[in-house]
């Protein structure tokens, strides 16, 4: 769109939630300082939070960057002058796709930027829940010294990994694995074969062979009609006694009532979840009640190192945008086909497309 002097500007937007209640960042590095070296884009965050985007929010911007907040059809009711929704992350379960595709939107994510510290995390997690940090760490806090004994760890030597979903995270965290001695890992995922896995040190199994041989269960898919509630009542009966459940990736993935029972009756050994169905949790959660579980808020991962590549990975896609380039990690390919979509391109972008 044309600024008063006549040339054209990009205007990003971001969402309330990296902002405080007084317009001061909530997070060091975000990423921005791409876009203040850019020539031609111009940023700004909407005014307050909301669970939900409105349309209104959005008002003149060409792009916007999405941290928590829903993206919804009624969000992007008045899109004409919309081109992108950048995703402060890799999940996209918050944003109504094919909304987005019809608005003539598309949707990219920050692809590649969480691998490493979610592998991190999930490592660390690995290690906690085998050394029982947890609780020996409250036994010295509530004097209970005598009882340590009682606790006896396990080392990640000798084990097996099972990972569900064989992205970028779940190939950084082969990655990390490998001086712990551990056994070879094995994979579910039906999008890869058994040539890549090969190539990847991995062992391509069925989730059920996964869960019945794994000591460690981490999941690492996104959530889709075919996830939601993946692991339930009769997959965790097919896990270990021995063996623990991660869940970095989204809640809905893991049927909660199953996984409270599974956990209740010892019929595994524990479990560390960062997401769950309902967020944000406002009481006391269920699960807290479990020495042998670790909890975070959807934020195990979260890093400043984190935080600055995601920024600056959508940021780049953005101004990708801006300048007539294709950004990485877009969810909705086939939006580069729709006439409505090129038209607004060509009309918005600061220079030529393509």
């Amino acid at each position: 769109m044309p600024s008063a002097s006549g040339e054209r500007v990009f205007r990003v937007a971001l969402t309330g939630d990296f902002y405080d209640a007084d317009g001061s960042p909530l997070y060091r590095d975000f990423g921005l300082n791409l876009l203040d070296a850019q020539p031609g884009i111009e940023y700004r965050a909407f005014n307050k939070h909301r669970p939900d985007i409105a349309a209104e929010q959005i008002g003149d911007a060409q792009g916007v960057i999405v941290l928590a907040a829903r993206v919804t059809a009624q969000s992007l009711s008045n899109s004409k002058n919309l081109l992108a929704v950048g995703r402060f992350g890799v999940g996209y379960d918050s944003v109504d796709v094919p909304a987005c595709t019809q608005s003539d939107v598309v949707l990219f994510i920050a692809a590649g930027a969480v691998d490493r510290p979610v592998a991190e995390a999930t490592v660390g997690w690995m290690l906690a829940l085998s050394h029982h940090v947890r609780v020996k760490d409250r036994l010295v806090r509530e004097g209970k010294w005598d009882e340590r004994s009682r606790y006896m760890g396990t080392e990640l030597r000798d084990r097996t990994l099972g990972i569900v979903g064989m992205g970028g995270i779940g190939r950084a965290l082969v990655a990390l694995l490998k001086s712990f001695g551990m056994n070879r890992p094995l994979v579910f995922d039906p999008f890869i074969d058994r040539d890549a896995a090969e190539h990847l040190g991995v062992e391509l199994v069925s989730l059920d062979e996964l869960l019945s041989r794994a000591d460690f269960v981490s999941l690492h898919c996104p959530l889709t009609e075919q996830t939601r509630n993946l692991i339930g009542a009769r997959e965790l009966a097919r896990m270990k006694p021995r063996a623990f459940l991660i869940n970095t990736a989204r809640g809905g993935i893991v049927d909660e009532d199953a996984l409270y029972a599974a956990l209740r009756e010892g019929r595994i050994a524990g479990a560390a979840i960062d997401c769950f169905v309902d967020e944000p949790i406002r009481a006391p959660q269920r699960f807290a009640e479990f020495d042998n579980v670790l909890l975070a808020g959807h934020c195990i991962a979260w890093t400043e190192e984190l935080f600055r590549d995601i920024g600056r990975t959508v940021c780049q896609g953005m101004i990708d945008l801006a300048v007539g380039e294709r950004p990485r990690g877009v969810v909705n390919p086939q939006v580069f086909q729709r006439p409505g979509f090129l038209e607004k391109w060509e009309r918005l972008a600061i220079a030529p497309v393509g």
